[in-house]
């Protein structure tokens, strides 16, 4: 999105149609509905975004410093810190609606890749009680992290076509079965997805060709 304004109000269209479904929703599966405050949900859903589109590291840093240090005038009734983050559960059902709503079109030609999403510091993976049971230790490029991994294939627009999370030790190769089903043509990965077994399988199961790198001493 080009400007906040327009964020927000694509975002606000999407929600208001969403809103009877998702509020109906919480009854039927015996939730309370949404007590009523003073930012909006689809307020929340805008930080939540905006967040990763300044491309902070840390989000505490990003709302003391942008949002209450520079957007209270774009945002007069930004809660606390502390109760934002209890008012960020709330948002995540429309929030992954939203995101569904916003993929594209298989092309032709897709590209998949993986990266992770560290919940700590790995210094302090025994005091961590967030995620606990939910998050595990796994490898990237990068070292040794304790998270989850975000999974996604996007077309060569750029446009995120299927996207998957799983804990950290997760292989990349064990999705590629389920995400491929909604691509076709070819589809590039790094040298993490090389296997004969997940190749033989695609060209018996699906329309998708896996294109990877060799590895070094690797035959043709």
């Amino acid at each position: 999105m080009d400007s906040l304004t327009e964020l927000y109000c694509h975002i606000d269209d999407f929600y208001q149609p969403f809103k009877p479904e998702f509020e109906a929703h919480l009854i039927a599966t015996g939730r309370q509905r949404l007590r009523a405050c003073k930012i909006s949900v689809a307020e929340i859903m805008t930080i939540l975004v905006l967040f990763h589109q300044l491309r902070y590291r840390q989000f505490k840093a990003f709302y003391y410093h942008h949002m209450l240090g520079m957007m209270k005038r774009e945002f007069p009734n930004l809660p606390s810190y502390s109760r934002f983050i209890e008012l960020v559960p709330r948002s995540i059902m429309p929030l992954c609606s939203y995101l569904q709503s916003m993929m594209g079109d298989c092309t032709g030609i897709s590209y998949i890749d993986s990266t992770k999403i560290a919940v700590c510091h790995n210094k302090r993976i025994y005091r961590h009680k967030v995620f606990e049971g939910l998050a595990t230790r796994g490898k990237s490029s990068m070292g040794w992290f304790y998270g989850f991994k975000l999974h996604a294939i996007i077309n060569h627009k750029g446009e995120l076509v299927s996207v998957k999370v799983t804990a950290g030790n997760t292989d990349d190769r064990v999705l590629v079965k389920d995400m491929a089903t909604s691509v076709f043509g070819k589809v590039f990965g790094d040298r993490g997805y090389i296997s004969k077994t997940l190749n033989e399988w695609l060209t018996k199961h699906s329309d998708t060709t896996l294109i990877t790198k060799l590895r070094r001493n690797m035959k043709p």
